[in-house]
């Protein structure tokens, strides 16, 4: 791997402000979705693809994207991945119709599964390995924060200057981290020197038929014959991945990484937990105003306590990760979200007050933050330290499935028993999704609990195998001695 030198302060700076954009705009159009609907005349599903445009982009491109980093530089790519996003943010803001706003959406999409693997990739490499959960708490901190104050800022933005306020909203954010992107951020390589092409086509394929299919059965029913075959293809085109994956000498993703116990456990987990939460954001925000009768605004306002939770906890998460192990921080954040949706489904009836629901809030804040170190760690101290960026492309994919999966699901659930004629009738179908949303986060806290202890409590270096702290200062030591790695195959000019 070919590296420059950079600022660990301008890296976690620079990539926490991306991430922290990017999270931004993943809720940030759910309270802002009534002014969509009057402004541009959108129907149901519109607003459905406005939220799932922007998801599904991002989900099927995301290996593609880290594959493109350890090809052509993560430095180049980022900045690249960063652009597009600007781009895509501003084409939202002045979009005619809802047409251009969904190509939009689907534009940030495509920019946001470049740059977002990467930034975990390029902040992991410039810390130390002992540093690395108090940094990836802090990083993932912000994003979590970003991701929780979407609702916030899109109900605030809708109520005063419009809709469009959030997408303009990013542009000078983009505009000033582009610059400071190239100039201040280290530029590597990964191992492999040849684009696995073929794998890039048949995961990209495979995963936007599949999650399409996700997005489709939710919304009209997964017994549809569209749906049944998406599910198919999509499921084949992934075995076919694999296989191909298996046979090529530069594989995009490690199949190794699927063999590792602790790296299948936390992507368990992962599925299960993230699911189950943003399952259940989607169809919080809508019940603070439907339910409760808020406004935008006032819903937005209304999710701040659980908005600032991230905060306070997601350092604290990593900061525990480096003195306990990720397990029982993991196990932790599973309980929180458990009793939180345990909580909600138990408790919100007819007539129900915000003081009632403000304990699972909380709860619902405090589990996301606590999750996002561990979660990672597990993730990267799986792989080679040549494989990271392929780890993180694969970590960061599985979660963004597992969001629209949770939609869709939780979405589906809500539907087949309930509607928004009524704030009766939204409660009545908001409450056995949210008994759902309770299994799932019970069964992520079984497969932690039940999970190999040792590989998610303990560090994983080099080829994967444990070793005392001393041993891999001195492997380090002599690796630096030994100067950089070549690559097994042909590189393009300049990355030697």
């Amino acid at each position: 791997m070919t590296t420059t030198t950079g600022t660990p302060a301008w890296t976690f700076a620079i990539t926490s402000a991306a991430l922290f954009t990017f999270a931004l705009d993943r809720l940030v159009v759910v309270t802002a979705l009534p002014s969509l609907r009057a402004d541009l005349g959108a129907g149901i599903e519109d607003l459905e693809w406005t939220v799932n445009a922007y998801t599904l982009t991002f989900a099927v491109l995301l290996l593609t994207g880290a594959a493109l980093g350890d090809r052509f530089g993560r430095r180049r790519m980022f900045t690249i991945g960063l652009g597009v996003f600007t781009l895509g943010s501003a084409a939202a803001a002045a979009a005619p119709s809802v047409t251009v706003l969904l190509l939009a959406r689907a534009v940030q999409g495509i920019g946001g599964a470049v740059l977002t693997p990467l930034t975990l990739t390029i902040l992991s490499a410039s810390v130390p390995q002992h540093r690395r959960g108090a940094v990836i708490g802090a990083w993932g901190g912000i994003g979590s924060v970003g991701a929780a104050l979407g609702p916030v800022i899109g109900g605030w933005l809708a109520g005063t200057v419009g809709w469009q306020g959030i997408f303009w909203l990013n542009v000078p954010i983009g505009l000033v981290l582009l610059p400071l992107a190239r100039w201040r951020l280290a530029e590597s390589f990964g191992a492999a020197c040849r684009l696995d092409v073929i794998g890039v086509a048949l995961a990209s394929v495979s995963l936007f038929v599949l999650v399409g299919s996700v997005i489709a059965g939710g919304g009209r029913g997964w017994d549809r014959p569209l749906v049944v075959t998406g599910l198919t293809v999509g499921g084949l085109g992934l075995a076919a991945f694999a296989l191909w994956e298996r046979r090529t000498a530069v594989p995009m993703l490690p199949l190794r990484l699927l063999r590792h116990r602790g790296f299948v456990t936390a992507s368990v987990a992962s599925v299960l937990m993230y699911a189950a939460s943003f399952g259940t954001l989607f169809l919080l925000t809508q019940l603070l105003q439907t339910g409760l009768g808020a406004g935008p605004l006032e819903a937005g306002l209304l999710t701040l306590p659980m908005a600032v939770m991230p905060v306070f906890l997601a350092p604290v998460g990593g900061i525990l990760c480096d003195r306990i192990g990720n397990r029982p921080v993991m196990i932790t954040a599973l309980a929180l979200e458990a009793v939180a949706f345990t909580w909600l489904a138990a408790l919100t009836r007819p007539g129900v007050t915000y003081p009632v629901l403000l304990p699972a809030l909380i709860m619902v804040g405090a589990g996301l933050p606590l999750f996002w170190a561990p979660i990672a760690n597990a993730s990267l101290s799986a792989a080679r330290p040549d494989e990271q960026g392929q780890a993180s492309g694969t970590a960061t994919a599985v979660r963004e499935l597992a969001i629209v999966l949770g939609v869709a699901v939780l979405a589906s659930t809500f539907a087949a028993h309930g509607g928004y004629d009524s704030p009766t009738a939204f409660i009545t179908g908001f409450r056995p999704a949210m008994g759902l949303a309770a299994g799932l986060a019970v069964a992520g806290l079984l497969v932690t609990v039940l999970g190999p202890r040792s590989t998610l409590e303990r560090t994983r270096e080099g080829d994967g195998s444990l070793e005392p702290r001393a041993a891999r200062s001195g492997r380090r030591a002599a690796a630096a001695a030994a100067g950089p790695r070549r690559c097994a195959t042909p590189c393009a000019p300049g990355r030697r």
